[in-house]
């Protein structure tokens, strides 16, 4: 006797949350690049100065934070995956752009100057290397936080676990992205202290705003789906596929 196959879950949505997931992911990175944003506030004496990516990239934790409470880590970490091929991808893109002759008239308008300040940490070692690196260890332990809070929750406190998982993903990304970003020159290390505390207070205070929301498009997401995945027995293993 045959054994059937497995039936594949076809979900309505989980696409559409990758398409976003990736396109604020890539924003981010760069208006990180491209400038600094100073509303002259101070926290301790302390500018909180920080890389206009901030004001989009929490939003790519949200995402992240629905994606593993809805459809677990295994499909989280699909999604972690392709946005890591999509940033690394448009980074290519920009270098190579970069290194192409500029035509005389844009030379003279704009300039390999203005690429170069404007897209040039998008396109070069310094930004690339922070942000990659950074954004697969502050998703992954985001992922995973809230996947095995949840479980040992028994799925309640959502607020908990998304907050949790942001303290820790939030402060391992933006500690690791500052320091290598500075490490290799695209941040002046007299800003180090401000780009950190204040891009750690902005992301963990948006993402707490932002509970009534992720609770709304949980509980929808969940009903249109009928999904809502525990990671009994998952292997949280980074670099699995499937």
């Amino acid at each position: 006797m045959t054994q059937e196959p497995e039936k594949i879950r076809v979900y309505h949505y989980y696409d559409l949350i990758m398409v976003v997931f990736v396109t604020v992911l890539i924003l981010s990175n760069i208006a990180s690049s491209a400038k600094i944003v100073d509303w002259g506030v101070s926290l301790f004496g302390l500018p909180l100065a920080f890389d206009a990516g901030t004001l989009l990239f929490p939003i790519s934790y949200i995402f992240g934070d629905i994606l593993t409470e809805v459809y677990g880590f295994r499909r989280s970490r699909r999604v972690i995956w392709v946005g890591f091929a999509a940033l690394a991808f448009s980074s290519l893109i920009l270098a190579l752009i970069r290194v192409l002759p500029g035509e005389a008239a844009w030379q003279e308008y704009a300039g390999q100057g203005a690429y170069d300040a404007i897209l040039g940490g998008m396109s070069t070692g310094g930004i690339v290397i922070a942000s990659l690196v950074a954004y697969l260890v502050g998703e992954f332990s985001n992922s995973v936080t809230l996947a095995k809070i949840k479980v040992k929750t028994s799925g309640r406190f959502l607020w908990l676990r998304t907050i949790s998982s942001t303290l820790i993903g939030q402060g391992f990304d933006t500690l690791i992205f500052v320091t290598i970003a500075t490490l290799l020159g695209v941040f002046p290390w007299v800003i180090w202290g401000s780009l950190v505390v204040s891009n750690y207070i902005f992301k963990v205070g948006i993402e707490a705003l932002m509970t009534p929301a992720t609770y709304l498009v949980v509980s929808k997401l969940k009903q249109a789906e009928s999904e809502d995945y525990y990671d009994h027995d998952t292997s949280f293993n980074f670099f699995a596929m499937h």
